[in-house]
């Protein structure tokens, strides 16, 4: 749902009125009432945006940047779209990713949960599953072995803590040899050894 979130909030993503239509019946507090589409002529079309716009408690004002903001872009409307803008519950810019959704403080969900209770929270949630999920199935979306391959600067990464564990593990042998490892407090000198190897 996360990798949906930011899908269906990019700038370019628009919802034809079918999808958008069964995009409403998954909203279990519809009150039959929709939004205006952004685009009319040829035919009209809704923006990601809107679908956040019907979930988003009314009282939410938020200003935030999104996990690949650069310095360099200022504004409330920036070219990458990254500055997340949601004024009365209205997202105006902005795409919503983890930095903006998730657990960390000053996030959309942490904001709903401070402004309007846990409830509302627990709502936006469930909203959010439900919508973008059926978005995503709609809209279709695959992984290929290929996105799971690590690039070589990860690579580089996870071989220099792999070496550094291993350093670290050869000099706990080192002083248990040389008996110079201290036993924990209730543990024997081999679950001592142990425990620090797993540490």
């Amino acid at each position: 749902t996360l990798l949906g979130c930011r899908k269906i909030t990019k700038r370019d993503t628009f919802i034809e009125k079918d999808v958008f239509m069964n995009i409403l019946m998954w909203w279990e507090d519809f009150d039959g009432k929709i939004p205006s589409p952004t685009i009319l002529k040829p035919r009209p079309l809704w923006t990601g945006k809107q679908v956040f716009n019907l979930i988003i408690p009314r009282q939410i004002n938020l200003i935030r940047y999104s996990a690949w903001h650069s310095e360099s872009e200022t504004g409330f409307i920036t070219p990458g779209d990254t500055c997340v803008r949601i004024e009365k519950g209205e997202v105006l810019s902005g795409t919503l990713c983890k930095k903006t959704l998730g657990t960390s403080s000053g996030s959309l969900i942490h904001v709903i949960w401070e402004e309007v209770g846990p409830d509302a929270a627990r709502k936006f949630l469930g909203h959010t599953q439900w919508l973008v999920n059926y978005w995503l199935l709609q809209q279709g979306f695959s992984i290929g072995i290929g996105d799971t391959i690590a690039d070589a600067g990860t690579m580089e990464t996870i071989n220099e803590t792999i070496s550094k564990a291993k350093a670290e593990v050869n000099q706990l042998i080192q002083l248990a040899h040389q008996k110079a490892l201290e036993a924990e407090p209730g543990r024997t000198m081999m679950e001592s050894f142990e425990n620090r190897v797993n540490q």
